[in-house]
């Protein structure tokens, strides 16, 4: 890994000041725990102008519940929503997500915020620079050719954050500040199916947190993902879940995935497995659908067929546990 070059730091004491440097400096990167953003710029990927650190700002260090509202600020870090006792007793698969993430050395800085924008990745951008130049620039990258799949005309790197499937599931919304104010649009919105341009953040902007409404009677959740090692890797594949059961029939599905597309995305047709019992057969129907909607790519050195393959089992194992009981 390369040494860094040279950058300016800026460190604003609130989000106004924060706001105010990026607009000044387009082509600045926001900063926070640094866990993804340093290892890049050290690769030589992005040459910020200036980095602009969040870190010192505390009004985004928050995790406020509500009557009927969770409140939870960009800066919270990882190793707080995994040992938030409230968040793991009523939304574990955010807790869950979070101790996922990394080693306990990335969780103590990483943040919510900065694993919402994290990068995409793929084994072709993801490299040194000697080995990028030596192997021709990508289409993210300083290149005009994906890689991936060199006949097409976009960038094909995979989205492999894991908080965002988990509070996909929850329904959370991302709080977003720009120049014409505050907004806030439903979580699966914030993403583009572009792995050069993940984000549906306009020029300016940065988030500030999430919210997340209080869920249904009787709501369960989870977050399972695959990886290489047991430890600090990225997903293969990621799924996070909520189900409502009554009098043991599924009332609500609501499914999210990580690691196989451009995007964290919400499965789509879950509605049509609702009013039954938990059985193998419906079980054998998601998997169907997720086969169907997640696409992974040549991005890992993990053939994408078994990426295929793992998404949709672990969907399948993670409702049925959540079920309680698979019926036959």
């Amino acid at each position: 890994m390369d040494s860094m070059t040279p950058f300016v730091l800026h460190s604003p004491k609130s989000m106004a000041q924060a706001l105010a440097l990026l607009q000044a400096h387009p082509g600045g990167r926001l900063i926070a725990g640094g866990t993804d953003l340093l290892p890049n710029l050290r690769h030589g990927i992005g040459a910020p102008d200036p980095l602009i650190d969040l870190s010192g700002i505390a009004e985004t260090r928050h995790i406020r519940r509500g009557a009927d509202v969770w409140h939870i600020g960009a800066g919270v870090t990882l190793q707080q929503l995994e040992l938030h006792a409230d968040i793991r007793s009523e939304m574990p698969a955010l807790s869950q997500a979070a101790a996922s993430i990394a080693g306990p050395g990335h969780r103590a800085v990483a943040t919510l915020g900065g694993n919402l924008c994290l990068d995409t990745r793929c084994v072709f951008y993801n490299q040194s620079e000697w080995w990028r130049q030596s192997n021709d620039y990508c289409l993210k990258h300083r290149g005009d050719v994906c890689h991936v799949a060199p006949q097409g005309g976009r960038c094909h790197a995979a989205w492999s954050g894991d908080l965002a499937p988990a509070l996909i599931a929850l329904n959370a919304r991302v709080d977003i500040l720009g120049a014409l104010g505050p907004r806030s649009i439903p979580l699966a919105d914030f993403y583009v199916d572009d792995g050069a341009r993940p984000l549906a953040l306009h020029a300016g902007e940065l988030v500030t947190g999430v919210h997340i409404a209080a869920q249904p009677e009787g709501m369960r959740c989870g977050y399972r993902k695959a990886r290489v090692r047991a430890a600090i890797d990225f997903p293969l594949a990621g799924v996070g879940a909520c189900i409502v059961m009554t009098d043991g029939v599924l009332r609500d599905l609501r499914v999210a995935l990580t690691g196989t597309n451009s995007r964290p995305f919400l499965l789509e047709g879950t509605e049509a497995l609702c009013g039954a019992v938990v059985t193998q057969e419906l079980l054998d129907a998601l998997g169907k659908l997720v086969k169907k909607q997640v696409n992974p790519m040549r991005t890992t050195a993990t053939p994408s067929n078994y990426r295929r393959q793992v998404a949709a089992v672990l969907a399948q194992r993670l409702i049925g546990e959540l079920a309680g009981s698979v019926s036959s």
